[in-house]
């Protein structure tokens, strides 16, 4: 893990360094390994806590790579939309049809780079599953998935794992599972068990990523 610890002597921006020195004044580290090809899917786990958004966009910027990220339409209303957008975000409709994950697939394989984060939760309040949007868009793009951590146990985001959905979801839940086993949440009664969620009723609207 410590091969890719982020350096602020390795970043080629200052802004990519201010960033780092900023989460490194609070205690945070950042791992990260190249990604594998230009479009894929970021699963950014556990997402308890207000606070996750503040330290999922400094390493963003210490990164240096445009992940998209995508929110609940409502939250690009009003001034903030903008700057909002700006900072990648993708607004979602969620209750949309499942069409839109096929819309959304198109959309990210038609650009040159394109990586979506997605909290998987949904919200930061608790909820006895994941959503499957991201399982679905992944498989419908056939793009790989990053498991990224937010650690406040250690005070680490790691973007370092790596996974292909099979298709199994079964076996890729239990995957990931391994793969968030010791990483702790802001506040850990609110995190989600890292499972799918049931089939749903196909006559309901579509809860979206």
């Amino acid at each position: 893990m410590s091969d890719y610890r982020l350096q602020p002597a390795s970043l080629p921006t200052w802004g990519q360094r201010t960033a780092l020195r900023i989460l490194r004044l609070f205690g945070w580290n950042v791992y990260f390994k190249p990604l594998p090809g230009p479009h894929g899917i970021a699963v950014v786990y556990p997402h308890t806590s207000n606070w996750d958004f503040v330290v999922g966009i400094l390493a963003k910027w210490t990164i240096g790579l445009q992940f998209r990220w995508l929110a609940k339409d409502t939250l690009f209303k009003g001034p903030m939309g903008s700057v909002m957008r700006y900072w990648g975000g993708v607004p979602v409709d969620r209750s949309a049809p499942m069409g839109s994950t096929r819309q959304l697939a198109q959309r990210m394989l038609s650009e040159k780079w394109c990586w979506v984060a997605i909290t998987p939760e949904g919200t930061r309040s608790y909820r006895p599953h994941w959503k499957s949007g991201f399982y679905h868009l992944a498989r419908t793009a056939g793009v790989p998935v990053l498991l990224v951590a937010i650690d406040y146990g250690k005070k680490e985001m790691r973007v370092v794992d790596i996974l292909e959905m099979t298709g199994d979801q079964h076996t890729d839940m239990a995957a990931i599972g391994t793969i968030y086993e010791d990483c702790q949440a802001l506040y850990p009664a609110k995190a989600a068990p890292i499972k799918l969620a049931p089939p749903r009723d196909m006559s309901a609207p579509s809860e979206q990523a």
